[in-house]
């Protein structure tokens, strides 16, 4: 398979999905996904994007949180 952006070639792998929502940051891992090698796209498959969606919007019990820190480069 090729990437619909660059035509570069697509791999299956799991990756991490980060996304701000409602004024935090969610991760999910072990998602699966095809990976365009040349530019990095992420593609997810319909009932991925379900999956997903039932995490964030359910707002399910995370197995971990992490602390992050946070930097504003206008600042530095």
């Amino acid at each position: 398979m090729k990437c619909d952006l660059c035509g570069g070639k697509v791999e299956k792998k799991l990756v991490s999905y980060t996304l701000f929502y409602e004024g935090h940051w969610i991760i999910v891992e072990n998602v699966p996904a095809k990976v365009c090698q040349q530019c990095g796209e992420k593609l997810f498959s319909p009932p991925t994007v379900e999956r997903l969606q039932k995490i964030i919007w359910g707002k399910k019990k995370p197995q971990r949180k992490v602390k992050t820190p946070v930097f504003d480069l206008s600042s530095i």
